[in-house]
């Protein structure tokens, strides 16, 4: 295969003719697939369904001497707050517990800093002249709409393969409107990069100008390996407390894509003098999360070791959909040099970057032909790619044989577009 930069215009004009049957006999197949979403499979819900089986004995509704169906415990119950202590690494005591989504507390905390400041603002942020937020790009657009939502200005910081470019992180606090970063530090969505050891010290020994600079360390993907051993972790909350910046922190994670997306519980782990101030905040607004629920996942759970044999599953069913996308790649992508991508061994995403100037014309056609892909620009704050380059695959979705249909239509889009740009 000759590589399409390479080719005369008469080749590709061949070339083109050729794609483009190809992608009318993929239109008229009528497919209607998605990989729009990290969302689990039937395959992996149907794994963990028998949760629901659990909490038959009257001595299971008691946790720690706590009737979990009552009212109380604001930030969880006990056993919970050990059990994602464990997964983590940091502190029973440092640990909240939530009900199923990790993005509401995130929202909350932006909330609550906006709304009564955070533990060290001097003011809360909707008094503050101008509000800025650092967002690593490519990164998790549902991130970047909550800061957004705030009125923060966005500002892009370039992601390296180690994870954010810390030059430009480092030159951005000295700003005290910059009052905090987004940060996806394993498996980071969607590039599935693991941010490096280095990375990680110099984000916790950051010294900002605004004082409630705060980092939002979004662990989604914690324990989410689907090649490979589990790989271990720092603990953000140690090295913060380490580097002097014990507040400086939220760590967020949940059992999403380890249980049930719907019916999961979540958790933030902060600083005993941060979870004292949203402790004060939160009892106003809440009694107390889903205990039953907490339990429930306990039980399941029961600890780290236990929870990681159940990864192990979830990777049985999650490696072979990733190795489908990129193996495709590597066979129709690759000798036409024409985009590149990750390849990660965790995480729910491969990010691909076809030329630039096509991802939007690219997935304008995976919707023509049938395949919904998440819009062009989502990963980058303001939805707007500089490039309009970057493209998320999810494989996780769709069983494997519409997989392989999907990411043929993505390989034929691929090349359409990529030949429209450098003319025929």
């Amino acid at each position: 295969m000759t590589a399409y930069p390479n080719m005369t215009r008469e080749e590709r004009g061949a070339e083109y003719t050729r794609v483009r049957q190809e992608f009318e006999l993929w239109k008229a197949k009528g497919l209607k697939l998605n990989m729009a979403r990290g969302k689990p499979g039937k395959q992996q819900l149907d794994l963990v369904s028998d949760i629901f089986s659990l909490m038959q004995d009257p001595q299971d509704y008691v946790s720690d001497g706590i009737d979990v169906r009552n009212y109380g415990e604001l930030s969880g119950l006990p056993a919970a707050k050990r059990l994602f202590a464990e997964i983590l690494g940091c502190r029973p005591w440092q640990v909240f517990v939530g009900g199923n989504a990790s993005l509401q507390l995130m929202y909350d905390t932006i909330s609550k800093g906006y709304t009564h400041g955070l533990l060290h603002s001097p003011r809360p942020w909707c008094r503050e002249e101008n509000i800025k937020w650092l967002c690593p790009a490519p990164g998790y657009d549902r991130h970047f709409k909550v800061t957004e939502s705030f009125g923060f200005e966005l500002i892009t910081i370039p992601m390296t393969d180690e994870g954010p470019d810390m030059d430009a992180v480092e030159e951005a606090v000295k700003d005290s409107a910059v009052k905090g970063i987004w940060c996806v530090p394993k498996y980071s969505n969607p590039d599935g990069i693991i941010y490096s050891d280095k990375v990680i010290r110099r984000m916790a020994a950051l010294k900002p100008a605004a004082p409630d600079f705060t980092i939002m360390w979004d662990n989604a993907y914690c324990i989410h390996e689907f090649e490979g051993d589990y790989v271990k972790f720092p603990d953000i909350l140690a090295l913060c407390e380490q580097a002097g910046n014990p507040d400086m922190v939220f760590e967020f994670a949940s059992t999403s894509k380890v249980t049930l997306p719907g019916g999961g519980i979540s958790c933030f782990a902060c600083s005993e003098a941060n979870m004292a101030y949203m402790e004060k905040l939160l009892s106003i607004q809440v009694i107390s999360f889903d205990k039953v629920n907490q339990q429930r996942h306990v039980l399941y759970l029961k600890d780290k070791a236990h929870t990681l044999e159940l990864m192990k599953k979830h990777a049985a069913i999650m490696g072979p959909k990733f190795r489908c996308v990129v193996d495709a790649l590597d066979r129709e992508i690759a000798p036409l040099e024409i985009a590149s991508w990750q390849r990660p061994k965790g995480g729910y995403f491969v990010s691909l970057n076809a030329m630039p100037g096509t991802a939007k014309r690219t997935l304008a056609l995976c919707k023509e032909a049938g395949v919904t892909m998440t819009d062009a620009g989502a990963t980058f704050p303001y939805g707007k790619d500089p490039q309009d380059s970057n493209i998320r695959i999810a494989p996780s979705l769709p069983p494997v044989e519409e997989l392989e249909q999907a990411i043929a239509v993505l390989c034929t889009c691929l090349k359409l577009s990529a030949l429209e740009a450098l003319g025929v």
